[in-house]
């Protein structure tokens, strides 16, 4: 990042002189030719003043037919008729290639030189009747001070360009600083630092966005991390501990040949396999829950038919579990069907392994929500231990009944996926006696 912040920096002072060089350079030439200008018509307005005085004082003496002078030795009169008869004229008039004569009652404006001195005049040719009359003077102070101003120009657009050079990487260094530091920060965030965050500056600007949004991805990023180190410690505890079980029964088999039972030890390991698949199935399930961050698509559901469709199932499976649906009506949210069935199947089959029966089940409508309740006659649960039920691996065992399929992961799945689906579960801890677990979801009324 600190290349990108270094050819940021250059390429904006980099655009901003060549922009600013550009504008003061047509400002130049715009000005330059707007003085030429403004001059040259100056210096007409005399020659148009000095041919109407020629033109008023004639005619001049047969014995002196100098045309009186404007003051400047270098200017000039002539005066002709339209056969280019030379009448009369100011004292040695320079050797000019004067232009062709102009047409009756018109007036031309020429820049011709001297080519002996190289000097320029400004010669004005007016057709007034039978009289021609040129009249010019030199453009020496013209050009002098238009050429004077382009040194000037010359030499301030460069120096201003390069003082706004000097500004433009002095203020987009000092603006693009915090991203450096939000740079220098990030390089050095590894694995285990992912607690450290960039600073934000006090402005509210994109800047100050940029680093805000960065330090939410960092809390993302360190949350992702922190739910994958626990779910692997969690994960490798849970599993270490059947596979030690099962290495265990077999080690003995083994050494004790004579004493083996095995198809004790065969009922055993598949009761651990068992768990063991339950185990791998609840990881599974929860690992899909926590990647599973956008909510599900708008599709409405019917809930009640999932619950009956779960109970006729677990019935089917454990005969003996007494459930009671009288209290389930019709009732309908939205979701993912296959999601919201594992949420019913988790929270009784949490109300068979650990509660006892009868199980009574209950849905229907409350507001704006559909409130699913599922509450057994067991041990309950105390309201401390309330929302740690919902935690990863947490097992009551001392307040209810264990149970070799409890992975401790079933209400934590439940609330994953509940909360996918802007959903809620909690424990009425004002129930008594059993547990009571309510289940919210949003109302459907398509």
């Amino acid at each position: 990042m600190r290349d990108l912040v270094a050819g940021i920096r250059a390429r904006i002072t980099v655009i901003a002189t060549v922009v600013v060089i550009a504008v003061l350079g047509a400002a130049a030439i715009a000005l330059a030719t707007t003085q030429r200008s403004v001059l040259t018509d100056s210096v007409d307005e005399v020659l148009t003043r000095h041919a109407a005085e020629i033109l008023q004082s004639w005619p001049y003496s047969a014995v002196d037919a100098t045309i009186p002078g404007q003051g400047d030795d270098e200017s000039f009169a002539l005066l002709s008729d339209p056969g280019g008869k030379l009448l009369a004229s100011t004292a040695s008039p320079p050797e000019l290639r004067t232009p062709p004569q102009p047409a009756a009652g018109s007036v031309t404006y020429t820049t011709v030189s001297d080519p002996s001195t190289g000097i320029q005049f400004r010669v004005r040719s007016e057709r007034a009747g039978e009289l021609v009359v040129q009249v010019g003077t030199p453009l020496d102070d013209v050009n002098d001070s238009v050429d004077a101003l382009a040194r000037g120009l010359a030499v301030s657009v460069p120096v201003t360009a390069a003082l706004l050079a000097l500004t433009v990487w002095f203020l987009v260094g000092r603006v693009l600083h915090p991203v450096e530091a939000i740079r220098a920060q990030v390089a050095d965030i590894q694995g285990d630092t992912l607690d450290r965050r960039v600073p934000e500056p006090r402005t509210r600007d994109e800047i100050g966005r940029l680093a805000a949004t960065m330090n939410g991805m960092l809390d993302r990023v360190q949350d992702a991390s922190v739910r994958q180190r626990r779910f692997v410690d969690d994960a490798s505890h849970e599993l270490r501990t059947p596979l030690a079980r099962i290495r265990t029964e077999l080690e003995i088999d083994l050494a004790h040949p004579e004493t083996a039972d095995a198809a004790r030890t065969t009922q055993r390991v598949l009761s651990e396999v068992l768990g063991l698949q339950q185990l791998v199935d609840d990881l599974l399930a929860m690992a899909r829950s926590d990647r599973e961050s956008e909510p599900p698509s708008a599709t409405p559901v019917d809930l009640d038919d999932i619950v009956f469709t779960v109970v006729d199932s677990l019935r089917a499976s454990h005969p003996d579990v007494t459930i009671r649906t009288a209290g389930v009506s019709a009732a309908r949210t939205y979701g993912s069907r296959a999601q919201l069935a594992r949420v019913v199947t988790n929270v009784l089959d949490n109300a068979r392994i650990h509660g006892r029966a009868p199980i009574d089940v209950t849905l229907h409508e409350h507001e704006e929500r559909v409130v699913l309740t599922v509450t057994d006659s067991g041990p309950g649960i105390r309201p401390a231990d309330a929302e740690r039920v919902f935690n990863r691996f947490v097992r009551l065992d001392d307040a209810r009944t264990p149970s070799a399929s409890n992975t401790g992961l079933g209400l934590s799945i439940v609330r994953s996926i509940l909360t996918v689906h802007r959903g809620t579960i909690a424990i009425d801890t004002t129930h008594a006696p059993g547990a009571s677990f309510v289940v919210t979801l949003p109302l459907c009324r398509d």
